[in-house]
């Protein structure tokens, strides 16, 4: 992989990890947990093995599906508060749809059996 190419894909998981830390706004914090899985994917495939294509697609897969979840999570709080602000997340199921998205991108059980793969 060409250098500079790596250097930019580095670069936008540290923007897209400081976006999502930083943000105060559903809509920033999602954009960011985008950033950080369109840059890592080139960095999984790098080794064009089919094993490594593989996990890059349950990688996608998976992180598409968490963060269609929190969408759906912060539209729902944002249905019932009338804030899309992250502090504000009051109704239960906005909560528990955000906890099982969370550990989805993180791989925690029972949302594990595609992280010992990628």
């Amino acid at each position: 992989m060409n250098p500079y190419a790596k250097l930019t894909f580095f670069m936008s998981l540290m923007l897209g990890t400081t976006i999502t830390a930083s943000s105060n706004h559903w809509a920033s914090a999602w954009a960011g947990l985008e950033i950080n899985t369109l840059a890592i994917i080139p960095l999984i495939s790098k080794s064009h093995h089919p094993r490594a294509i593989e996990a890059a697609i349950k990688y996608f897969l998976v992180q598409a599906a968490a963060s269609t979840l929190l969408l759906f999570s912060s539209m729902i709080n944002a249905w019932h508060t009338g804030q899309w602000d992250i502090t504000q997340l009051n109704h239960p199921t906005s909560s528990l749809l955000l906890t099982a998205a969370i550990a989805m991108k993180l791989g925690l059980v029972p949302f594990h059996f595609w992280f010992p793969e990628v």
